[in-house]
């Protein structure tokens, strides 16, 4: 009998209580399917989560060699360009945190704020809800359905609060204000449509930590997020690590070819197809002359030789 009630809460805390403490959410189980070719570690919630190490690897890589290696691989629809920022010289790198705003309904609204207050012991503004859930490393991503007017998701206040939360930037389909006071945080940048003097009004959030759509791409949590003078890359977090090794590779692979060319040890057309084995050699004993470029081993050279569509 005690195992039969013991069954029936442990099912009633699974049907009615998780989804109610995970409010603005999908479920869990739903967030690992949608990304279940990736393998690695996961935040709690089911968010994947990228290897700091490998996040900080993809602030030094091409845009354009990373759109190429995504493309070759059939992810068409990962980059997107328009963008206003701060500072053109500060790349943005890091883990997805989704967030979704519609325009405001006062029903609605009033519910999920009541929900959310009284229930889950939130605070504010639903607008400041997802600043709550960032850690280090993760860049807040928000489709404030392109919004400008009333539709400042970050000011000086809430910018202070996310690089302090992350030590990185935000990417949003809507607007930012107080862009004077928002240069001055060091390291901090913001990808916006656009910036405004006005507030924020008559938007709430719907969804957290959910698949969103930024313009023409479709964004999921824990997506690596590069964001760079030229646009916007959402790497799906299960292509990071080839995403990232390749560029790697590409930039160690052209300074090595514009040398060996410019020296007439090799031609170009040697050097922009596949590798022999002598150049493989003689690129490997380059490599071990340049310790700033990092290094390689044979196996790993064989490896995205063979993937070569770049």
């Amino acid at each position: 009998m005690k195992s039969s009630i013991s069954s029936l809460v442990a099912l009633f805390l699974t049907v009615f209580v998780v989804p109610i403490s995970f409010a603005q959410t999908i479920p869990k189980d739903e967030l690992v399917f949608l990304t279940s070719e990736w393998k690695g570690e996961r935040f709690p919630d089911g968010r994947p989560k990228i290897p700091d190490a490998l996040v900080e690897r993809a602030k030094k890589i091409g845009i354009d060699d990373a759109w190429t290696v995504l493309k070759n691989e059939g992810y068409t629809n990962q980059f997107e360009g328009g963008w206003k920022f701060i500072h053109d010289d500060v790349v943005v790198a890091g883990r997805a945190v989704t967030a979704m705003f519609m325009p405001s309904r006062p029903d609605v609204e009033k519910n999920i704020k009541e929900r959310g207050i009284s229930k889950q012991g939130r605070k504010g503004n639903t607008n400041t809800w997802p600043i709550e859930t960032l850690t280090k490393g993760d860049v807040y991503v928000a489709d404030g359905f392109g919004k400008i007017g009333g539709g400042t998701l970050v000011g000086a206040t809430l910018g202070n609060a996310i690089f302090s939360k992350t030590g990185n930037g935000v990417v949003f389909n809507g607007a930012a204000r107080d862009l004077q006071e928002l240069q001055n945080i060091k390291g901090f940048n913001a990808f916006v449509r656009d910036f405004h003097p006005s507030f924020l009004e008559e938007m709430v959030l719907m969804g957290l930590n959910s698949p969103i759509r930024m313009g023409g791409t479709m964004v999921l949590p824990g997506d690596l997020v590069i964001a760079q003078r030229e646009g916007v890359l959402f790497v799906p977090a299960h292509m990071a690590e080839q995403v990232v090794t390749t560029c790697e590779f590409v930039a160690r692979k052209d300074q090595f070819g514009f040398e060996m060319v410019k020296s007439n040890r090799y031609t170009t057309g040697q050097i922009d197809s596949q590798w022999t084995d002598e150049i493989k050699t003689e690129f490997l004993k380059w490599l071990s002359q340049h310790p700033e470029l990092g290094t390689m081993t044979r196996p790993e050279l064989d490896k995205v030789m063979s993937k070569r569509t770049w």
